[in-house]
């Protein structure tokens, strides 16, 4: 048996070694029209950012140990210029131009997708780059090594844009992310991305929301990047991360479906509408397994999974289906870490799909313990079944292992009674004896059993209040601190004895930090008779962050703070005093 692959990183490379571990005697050509094979498209921005060091890590594999090891004919720079699915043959292209056929018996096209360049004015402009391959790399590292580079705009706060922000921070560089929409990190919702405005703007990050961008000028040295809104932004390089459409340009041409998204269509086998022809990764789209429309899904685990899976059935025949993926995915930005999996609450809303859902704030682990961190939980699920349809997750610890936890969860059809259910490991330097996602899961639960009726921030912000009461069941200190103009305070130590003011003709709003204390207040309310409660789900935490106004900002440098130090404390050194603030379960005016 003969199979050509096209394609050779991820899954491409992963089909490979998956057809010689299951047929040591299978012919196996895999061809690349460029110079590498096996790399790690997500570590890039490290790399250029200085975090990974030598540039060889970036390799898994390289042509010549890849071939060696598993028994494969490597070609590198050979592309493949055209496809008959009749004659079952392939036309490559050679570097130096010359071109010649190969047969195949399988085929897998794994072409991968193509970084968005739009056709702006001056695009083609040095210094204006993308990144999604090696050859990309280089040339931005080489660009930074020979030229000073004293502020970097970046177009499109997507993951790679922000990855890309931090590590051309830490290169010295001044940055600033420019986004056409009204967030950063479209997967996630709002709220979630609010907390990431919130931590680029302190780490001196200049954010400019919904700003498009118009065209590009030389302006000597610099380039000048100018928007629709009529403001510019004048910068020593430009880094486009707008997105990446599918490579289906072979795909087309060989007459190969396209789906309705754009994508390769393929069905549940990776099998394409051509006969022994099979496709993966970037380039193809699937069904979404919650609302079952097809979706393009750039992920690296997807497209390894999807060619382990299409090398058995080009071996085996069509004998495993493939479920398809719910998006999960993760980003390092700075000190805080964002995470989603499944359907965030605006992709529901998008679909027509009733949904409800929960925001917690918990400790990354024992509160007791020192430096327990902030994680924020968001759910969203079926408000009758409590099936659950997707979780995002933002903090600086443990991020990742919950939002894992619900990835499995939402993959086997699980509700939000199974977040209640999952027994996890506890040690106070690890998480508590009631773990943040399990917390959610009994939010998610009282939602659902009206035990909580709640009010989201967005209600709150666009609600007219004349005939609602907000209260505020902070103690006095956090009230005066900040607090949901026109509010008022009783703190919930004393609500049992202020029940007489208190109008019984008004919606209650109730609210605290974290939702904790506004749940119990509407425990106490409703079984003294009050009928229309509800609690801010998340508390002021969400709100506040929610509605906080983007301030851009320069962060001051390590030697500007210790100049500065220095020059108020008459260049005396002072004791450090560290306090503790970490681990309340309920956030206090700290």
């Amino acid at each position: 048996m003969k199979h050509i692959i096209i394609g050779g990183v991820a899954g491409g490379a992963t089909a490979a070694a998956r057809i010689r571990r299951t047929d040591e005697k299978a012919e196996i050509f895999l061809l690349e029209k460029g110079k590498y094979i096996s790399y790690a498209n997500c570590g890039l921005p490290y790399y250029i950012g200085g975090t990974i060091a030598e540039r060889e890590k970036l390799f898994m594999q390289t042509p010549a140990s890849f071939a060696k090891r598993f028994n494969i004919d490597v070609r590198v720079e050979n592309e493949v210029i055209g496809i008959d699915t009749t004659k079952k043959r392939v036309e490559v292209r050679r570097a130096d131009g010359s071109t010649y056929t190969e047969n195949y018996d399988k085929m897998l096209l794994s072409p991968g997708a193509s970084p968005v360049r739009p056709p702006l004015k001056g695009i083609e402009i040095e210094g204006i780059f993308t990144l999604r391959n090696i050859e990309d790399t280089d040339r931005i590292k080489e660009h930074i090594s020979s030229h000073r580079i004293g502020s970097t705009v970046i177009v499109g706060a997507g993951f790679i844009g922000l990855e890309m922000a931090e590590n051309l921070h830490r290169t010295g560089a001044e940055v600033s992310v420019v986004e056409m929409g009204n967030q950063v990190m479209a997967p996630v919702d709002f709220s979630i991305a609010a907390h990431v405005h919130q931590h680029l703007s302190q780490k001196g990050i200049k954010l400019y929301l919904e700003r498009s961008v118009e065209r590009f000028e030389r302006q000597g040295e610099k380039i000048e990047v100018f928007f629709s809104t009529g403001e510019s932004i004048t910068t020593d390089i430009v880094l486009l991360s707008i997105g990446v459409h599918p490579e289906t340009t072979l795909a087309k041409a060989a007459g190969l479906k396209i789906g309705e998204t754009g994508g390769i269509w393929v069905d549940d086998y990776l099998q394409t509408s051509a006969t022994d022809v099979y496709a993966v990764g970037d380039a193809i789209e699937f069904p979404h397994p919650l609302t079952g429309k097809p979706w393009l899904n750039y992920l690296a685990n997807p497209a390894n999974r999807q060619g382990r899976i299409a090398a058995d059935n080009m071996v085996f025949g069509n004998t495993t289906k493939y479920e398809g993926a719910i998006g999960t995915s993760i980003a390092k930005v700075f000190d805080m870490t964002v995470a989603s999996t499944g359907l965030a609450a605006k992709r529901l809303k998008q679909s027509g799909i009733p949904y409800a859902s929960s925001t917690t704030h918990s400790a990354s682990h024992a509160g007791y313990y020192p430096d327990a961190l902030p994680l924020t939980i968001k759910l969203t699920f079926d408000p009758a079944s409590g099936k659950l349809y997707g979780g995002q997750c933002v903090g600086y610890e443990g991020v990742d292992k919950r939002i894992d936890q619900i990835a499995l969860i939402i993959k086997n059809g699980g509700t939000v009674y199974d977040l209640m259910k999952v027994e996890h490991t506890y040690a106070p330097p690890f998480s508590s004896a009631k773990d943040p996602i399990a917390i959610a899961g009994y939010t998610a639960n009282n939602i659902i059993s009206g035990a909580m009726p709640i009010v989201t921030w967005r209600q709150i912000a666009g609600a007219d209040l004349s005939d609602i009461l907000l209260l505020d069941v902070r103690i006095r200190e956090e009230h005066a601190f900040g607090a949901i103009p026109g509010s008022v305070n009783i703190p919930l130590e004393e609500l049992r004895s202020r029940l007489g003011e208190l109008p019984h003709n008004k919606a209650i709003y109730v609210y605290c930090a974290v939702g904790l204390r506004g749940y119990l207040a509407v425990k106490i309310l409703t079984g003294h008779g009050f009928r229309n409660v509800k609690n801010l789900s998340g508390g002021y935490k969400t709100y506040s962050t929610a509605i906080e106004p983007i301030v851009t900002r320069t962060a001051a440098t390590a030697m500007d703070r210790r100049m500065d130090t220095d020059t108020r404390l008459g260049s005396k050194r002072m004791k450090t005093l560290r306090i503790d603030a970490c681990g309340l379960q309920c956030p206090g005016p700290v």
